[in-house]
């Protein structure tokens, strides 16, 4: 795994931070998943991240935005987060198993994700993501006393994306399907 993928022990004074993935159109809930935890949450301090949202959004005043956020930002970003939202586009959720490079990133940094639901979402990273169907779920995650809980699914989830969503290690699940695709053939053909 490339060493810009490890967590550089930024520690910005944002506190938990909820960037917005890059999106072709906001979905109609765009104003709720990273607003909705910030004005319950006054006391906490937010960073919404991504070009696409709405022009027209009133965020809480303990919201900070980031319009454009460089991909050789992203490691010092997730590392000084305490934890990241990941909101999936529309026709992504539709299509099921379509995660975002991002949510990847925050996972191989060790960042405590908390992801909408979608299908595939589980067999790509079990036990390392937590489930927000509603802004409680996510008020709740961000408001429980102890942090313990979702580090180790922050673990889990660096482990799974260092262990089985490299580039080698798809590039080795590809090659052994190669073979295994060609190894039938050869031996039906005496070979």
């Amino acid at each position: 795994m490339p060493e810009q993928y490890r967590n550089t022990g930024s520690h910005a004074t944002l506190g938990p931070r909820l960037p917005r993935h890059l999106q072709s159109g906001p979905p109609a809930d765009a104003r709720s998943p990273a607003a909705g935890p910030a004005r319950r949450l006054l006391h906490r301090r937010f960073v919404v991240a991504g070009p696409q949202y709405p022009q027209d959004i009133a965020w809480p005043a303990d919201v900070a935005r980031i319009a454009h956020l460089p991909p050789v930002e992203h490691p010092d970003f997730y590392s000084a987060q305490r934890f990241t939202l990941n909101v999936t586009r529309a026709d992504m959720i539709a299509a099921g198993w379509s995660p975002s490079v991002r949510l990847f990133e925050a996972a191989a940094i060790g960042t405590p994700i908390i992801s909408d639901a979608w299908d595939g979402l589980e067999a790509l990273l079990p036990g390392g993501v937590a489930i927000a169907r509603a802004t409680e779920d996510v008020v709740a995650l961000l408001e429980s006393p102890s942090d313990i809980p979702h580090q180790a699914m922050a673990r889990r989830a660096r482990d799974i994306v260092r262990q089985r969503h490299t580039g080698l290690a798809r590039a080795r699940e590809l090659v052994a399907a190669l073979q295994q695709a060609v190894a039938p053939q050869s031996v039906a053909a005496g070979g």
